[in-house]
């Protein structure tokens, strides 16, 4: 089966603006390819550096996205070099069991559409627990753990190792080793034709081995 791997920041705003075409995807291809999303920590200086700084980046993928609204630069705390409570707190959820989507947007809605200070632990996991039905205190103790860290630091490593520096990146591969990766892509189009190759390559294997079998020793 195909799988896609969605590679995100959190409260990106280029991902926010990307998450339309991931729901796509999804509803397009379900029972057909497998999709899952993984965090991708911006370093600190992939941050705004002041407020009026995130409104003019704001400013610039709302008009070319042609969104009808602009993002809530409230959340952004200069304070803070690298927002990662957001990203722990998505991942504790997700290691809780909460896997889907339903957490990390509900803390995006909260930062870029609410202006909510999510950056601080007290925000972003009263969130997070509501929308993912956890026990704040659990929820907490998980996103502060060591084993959080280590697993949103192994998954920044694996970004990295794709080459690629835009978030969000979508890699999509199949079982016969075809891959395709877009960094920085946030319409469906490109991903479903990537999406659309693959499977039928791998569908022309599957039809291959059926006539003709394995391949011979020698």
């Amino acid at each position: 089966m195909v799988q896609v791997t969605y590679y995100l920041e959190v409260i990106s705003s280029w991902c926010f603006w990307g998450e339309p075409a991931w729901a796509e995807l999804k509803r397009r291809y379900a029972g057909r390819v497998e999709f899952g999303w993984k965090i991708a920590q911006m370093p600190p200086e992939g941050y705004p550096v002041s407020r009026g700084q995130c409104e003019w980046f704001y400013r610039r993928s709302g008009s070319i996205t042609r969104s009808p609204f602009m993002l809530n630069p409230g959340w952004f705390e200069p304070e803070i070099k690298q927002y990662l409570v957001p990203n722990y707190v998505a991942q504790a959820a997700k290691d809780l069991g909460v896997a889907d989507d339903g957490v990390r947007l509900a803390i995006a809605q909260a930062a870029l559409r609410e202006g909510k200070k999510v950056g601080r632990w007290e925000v972003a996991v009263a969130v997070a627990a509501e929308a993912a039905g956890l026990e704040p205190a659990k929820l907490l103790a998980a996103a502060k753990s060591p084993e959080t860290a280590a697993r949103m630091e192994a998954t920044t490593r694996e970004f990295f190792a794709l080459q690629v520096t835009q978030r969000p990146t979508f890699l999509i591969e199949n079982s016969i080793g075809d891959r395709s990766v877009f960094s920085g892509i946030v319409r469906a189009e490109p991903l479903t034709a990537a999406i659309d190759a693959l499977l039928s390559d791998e569908a022309a294997y599957a039809s291959w081995k059926a006539h003709f079998g394995d391949p011979p020793a020698g």
